[in-house]
């Protein structure tokens, strides 16, 4: 048997946009539609069948995809990564055979389970027991393997009081726990997965995950297309950039993730503008950076992150303070800090020029996710004069190893060893 599970050959897909039909509400623009159209139809053909397949002249072709090659081995937990219309899920419909590739060929080596999108291979009309049995039937199970299953895939979905429910009436939610349950329970050798998580609550999207975590350990293959960083770095040994249709990168997924963030994060990593002179201060410039490593801001939790900034005192003031806050993506404070929280002295009169700051956060100090920074200048206990929100963005990301029994996800925003004591002796010797 061939150790490959997976095989994409300069798989290429194009498609024609723009083809709308212009109706008409007389009689008279009818019959002309009518006569004109072979004729249409056949110069529309003539010109796809003689346009160069490398070629972006064509203003009604759009290429998802453009000469992308790869191999998966068997037992391989792949992520795709891309921006939207980067081609992922194009890409995914080839390998499933949803699709047929302009050109190319893609290839796969045992039973495929696809996730694609909510309601991909259910049937409307039927409940939600008899899409289980459909959807095993497809992927070629007997019946008695489904039932074997069953109970656990509802248990899995949570929609045990609508399984005899037709699927038409289902909650986009409940649709996709279904789907998702069904994909995974029935053992597929090759699970293809796409950006359907998102449609789901925060806890069953964990427990995707936790699914998705386990199937790898079976050995089986998994290709995974999602826009949550943190999930594919825990998942994915390697994975695959998309950008524009091409494959422009092909190796460990913390390399993968890094160049993606990196490509739609940059302009947050440093922040500039001019000094305000009609304010007693300004702020001029900021940036965020990990142990002298700069150009990048998605940073590994294990390391320490520095927010520098360089701002301007106009004229002589009494008493300054500088402060910053560290925001979640959903707008949660981590921390605030001030320049004077440690030594009080720094609140002292500051004379006219410009004046660089920094502080940093520890390592293994915030939890995976993406945050920002927003800075405030402004009289102590008085007044701020400027205050600069989200001008900052990074990315913490979990790729270190860790012990066997550790937990790598925890909840809340902080992620902190901390100790553990035993008042009545050591148990464990």
């Amino acid at each position: 048997m061939s150790d490959i599970a997976v095989r994409v050959e300069n798989v290429s897909k194009r498609y024609r946009i723009g083809m709308k039909n212009e109706m008409h509400d007389s009689f008279v623009g009818a019959m002309v539609d009518f006569v004109k159209g072979p004729l249409t139809n056949l110069k529309r053909l003539r010109k796809l069948s003689s346009f160069d397949q490398h070629s972006d002249d064509c203003d009604d072709i759009i290429w998802a995809l453009r000469d992308v090659s790869f191999e998966v081995k068997r037992g391989e937990v792949v992520g795709i990564i891309g921006n939207n219309g980067s081609g992922k899920s194009t890409l995914l419909k080839i390998i499933s055979r949803v699709t047929e590739p302009t050109k190319g060929r893609g290839e796969t080596n045992g039973r495929v389970g696809s996730l694609l999108e909510v309601g991909t291979g259910f049937h409307p009309e039927l409940t939600g027991r008899e899409n289980i049995y459909l959807n095993g039937a497809v992927l070629g199970m007997k019946k008695m393997e489904i039932a074997h299953k069953f109970d656990a895939i509802v248990d899995f979905s949570g929609v045990e009081k609508f399984i005899d429910t037709p699927v038409k009436r289902y909650s986009s939610g409940m649709y996709v726990r279904l789907a998702f349950a069904v994909a995974a329970h029935l053992e597929p050798e090759i699970l293809l997965v796409d950006e359907v998580l998102a449609v789901g609550d925060a806890a069953f999207q964990k427990k995707c995950l936790g699914k998705m975590g386990d199937v790898a350990k079976d050995g089986r293959t998994v290709l995974f297309v999602s826009h949550n960083m943190g999930a594919i770095s825990r998942l994915c040994d390697r994975s695959l950039l998309l950008h524009r249709g091409g494959l422009v990168k092909d190796g460990p997924s913390i390399e993968a993730v890094s160049e993606y963030l990196e490509a739609n994060t940059k302009i947050k990593q440093t922040f500039s503008q001019l000094a305000d002179d009609s304010l007693p201060f300004s702020l001029m410039d900021a940036e965020v950076f990990s142990e002298g490593k700069k150009g990048n801001n998605s940073f590994p939790r294990h390391k320490a992150i520095t927010v520098r900034m360089r701002y301007k005192v106009a004229r002589k003031m009494s008493s300054v303070h500088v402060y910053s806050n560290i925001i979640t993506a959903d707008g949660t404070v981590v921390l605030g800090t001030g320049d004077a929280d440690v030594d009080q002295s720094k609140f002292g009169p500051r004379k006219p020029g410009v004046y660089v700051c920094q502080y940093q956060i520890p390592g293994n100090m915030l939890n995976e996710g993406d945050y920002t920074v927003s800075i405030s200048i402004g009289v102590p206990y008085q007044r701020n004069f400027q205050e600069n929100h989200g001008i900052l963005a990074f990315t913490v990301m979990d790729i270190e190893p860790v012990e066997k029994f550790v937990h790598r996800r925890r909840a809340g925003v902080v992620w902190l060893n901390i100790p553990w004591d035993y008042l009545n002796g050591n148990p464990f010797s």
